[in-house]
């Protein structure tokens, strides 16, 4: 009986994995290119309950860049433009996202007073390869964290480099809550941001954003080694038509930082 049950659970095992819509450990899933979102391709083509079977956390944004996506423990946050937190729907579409199944492969202290510019240099030496791909979730309590967050466009859709121009921003002091992230290779330029890339969500849920600067006060971050990278290009004419020859690493640093 015992034998019989190990096959049946086995056989379950192989069919799950082969199901086209299901994405495994340490693969990270992603809904179109970051070069496509800066020149205006807003329109989602994927649904957040779509994407929930590729992950349970990660980060992106929401149709029309109606606010800042955190995906935490399998639920989806909005950040909206006025810096408060609602639960979207499944229903509601993406236009890019990120997202990996979490499991972390090991745990790093962060030293207090640690800012963002700090942490981006001191950290990259707990990657065993600077070519893979990491998901990074740190939880403490920080002296200050400043986000930021965009409002939902109108078309013709904007270029990103013009939106955040006017974008509001939030000081959040004394706060405890997690930062959601990936830390991407160089060689991703014009797919995904390289280096770090990171979105806060406080504790209580209510507030978070983009993560713009940090101080730690008392944090850890998690580290989850992703060695398979999944694309899923939009099926519409708006990417289609997009310019995606340029190079627009310059743009990429003043929109992210």
């Amino acid at each position: 009986m015992k034998c019989s049950f190990r096959i049946l659970f086995a056989a379950c095992c192989l069919f799950l994995a082969a199901i086209p819509g299901l994405a495994g450990e340490d693969t990270i899933t992603q809904v179109s290119t970051i070069d496509a979102l800066m020149t205006g391709v807003y329109d989602g083509p994927t649904t957040l309950g779509e994407l929930r079977g590729k992950g349970d956390f990660g980060l992106g944004t929401f149709a029309a860049l109606d606010g800042e996506m955190v995906l935490l423990d399998g639920v989806f946050y909005q950040v909206t433009s006025t810096g408060d937190v609602r639960k979207p729907g499944p229903d509601v579409r993406t236009p890019f996202a990120a997202v990996t199944f979490f499991k972390a492969d090991r745990t790093v202290p962060l030293a207090r007073g640690t800012d963002f510019k700090a942490f981006t240099s001191e950290t990259q030496r707990n990657f065993p390869t600077r070519n893979s791909f990491y998901a990074v979730k740190i939880i403490g309590r920080f002296k200050m964290v400043k986000t930021r967050s965009v409002p939902a466009q109108q078309k013709p859709y904007r270029p990103l480099t013009d939106i955040v121009k006017t974008q509001p921003v939030f000081d959040l002091a004394d706060v405890t809550g997690t930062m959601v992230g990936f830390w991407c290779p160089s060689f991703v330029k014009g797919v995904n941001v390289p280096g770090y890339h990171l979105h806060f969500l406080r504790a209580d849920g209510k507030k978070g954003g983009h993560v713009l600067d940090f101080v730690v006060e008392n944090a850890t971050m998690e580290i989850d080694d992703s060695r398979e990278f999944s694309l899923i290009l939009p099926d519409d004419a708006a990417f289609d038509r997009a310019n995606l020859e340029p190079d627009r690493a310059a743009e990429l640093k003043a929109v992210e930082k």
